[in-house]
């Protein structure tokens, strides 16, 4: 699994699922810059990756902006050299019933959540391509494939974000770049966190293992897809959710 010699960018890794998985792959050798609207919670995460002895990067960037983009994946490339490893993880809800989602709440999520990985992934593939290797992933959700009631913005999102995922899958693989994702369950951070007690029981009872998943539980899905014992892996999504959806 190591990835000495390695550059990752990881989106959305101020805190989380994004924070884990930007430490994941620093503790498999990799260095990594951090993306992040929040660019103190973004340099909090870099200086412990740091603290480990990686290089790192902390950048601020709204992925919805393909200039920002442009020129943040284009600062990581100068600072560190290059880049290997793309981990599209930021990403927002809005959630409402159809019938009251407001337009503005429909497209921030898409603008952010699908646009943003589109973005992303345009800028990296220049260089990807170039070097001929490198692997992007992206993180979806378990609702991307089975829907979910009150989420049809993220869920939208979400279910392209697969399609995106095998699309740079099959114009890439002659170029060398793998594009997979991994669509987490509901998986125990602050937002399951503000949950009641009842809901999280309630949702812990849908779950064949019978409890939510853990940020390093993704994190470790995506430390294997971003490894070389996953070199030949693509356009495939990795369901990690204790066995709620099959």
């Amino acid at each position: 699994m190591s990835l000495t010699g390695k550059i990752a960018l990881v989106t959305g890794a101020a805190q989380g699922i994004g924070r884990d998985i930007a430490l994941g792959l620093a503790a498999d050798g990799a260095d990594v810059a951090i993306c992040d609207v929040n660019l103190e919670a973004a340099q909090k995460t870099a200086s412990d990756i740091a603290a480990g002895g990686r290089k790192t990067l902390a950048l601020k960037a709204n992925v919805a902006a393909s200039a920002e983009v442009t020129a943040m994946i284009d600062q990581v490339v100068e600072k560190l050299g290059r880049i290997d490893i793309l981990v599209n993880n930021a990403g927002i809800t809005r959630d409402g019933l159809i019938l009251r989602m407001k337009e503005e709440d429909w497209d921030l999520v898409l603008d952010i959540n699908l646009k943003g990985s589109f973005n992303c992934a345009k800028s990296a593939l220049k260089y990807l391509s170039k070097q001929r290797g490198g692997t992007i992933i992206n993180i979806a959700s378990i609702v991307g494939a089975m829907g979910n009631a009150g989420q049809a913005n993220y869920v939208a999102s979400k279910a392209g974000l697969i399609g995106l995922t095998k699309t740079i899958a099959r114009e890439y693989a002659n170029r060398g770049v793998t594009s997979n994702a991994v669509a987490p369950g509901f998986i125990d951070t602050a937002m399951t966190q503000a949950l009641s007690e009842n809901v999280r029981a309630d949702l812990a009872k849908q779950i064949p293992l019978g409890r939510l998943g853990s940020p390093g539980d993704v994190a470790n899905a995506v430390r294997f897809l971003a490894s070389p014992a996953a070199t030949y892996i693509t356009g495939q999504v990795l369901h990690v959710n204790g066995g709620m959806y099959m």
